[in-house]
């Protein structure tokens, strides 16, 4: 992570643990017909949490110091979260590359544990660039 993050790792947990919940909370398993949009609701609420915290300035001149991008990943499990001795798990590897200033560029993974008792995994990444 940049030695100049644009808020504190706890924050940065915080909003991407709310944004999951907001989209998947109500959700009892993984259904893909509503994947697009749980994946669009996140990266959203992440967003709009990251630019009202991070601007300054009021109304309309308010700017963040930063450019921000989310990327949400959702992969189902196999099988059914209701029936954990046919639950199996799809491997996954989730990496991420970037040439920037490591002193004021960087980003934050977070993986939202409560997927598991649904059948998917949930992978939230936020990298943020100086502007």
């Amino acid at each position: 992570m940049a030695t100049h993050s644009p808020l504190p790792t706890s924050d940065l947990e915080h909003i991407a643990s709310n944004a999951c919940e907001t989209a998947i909370g109500a959700a009892e398993a993984y259904d893909h017909s509503k994947v697009a949009d749980w994946n669009t609701a996140i990266i959203q609420t992440i967003l709009k949490s990251l630019i009202e915290k991070t601007s300054t300035g009021s109304g309309e001149n308010a700017q963040p110091a930063f450019k921000y991008i989310a990327n949400s990943t959702i992969i189902q499990h196999i099988g059914s979260p209701s029936e954990p001795e046919k639950h199996g798990r799809r491997g996954m590897h989730s990496a991420v590359g970037a040439y920037w200033n490591n002193e004021k560029d960087g980003t934050y993974s977070y993986k939202w544990e409560a997927a598991e008792k649904k059948g998917m995994d949930i992978v939230i990444t936020i990298t943020w660039v100086t502007i």
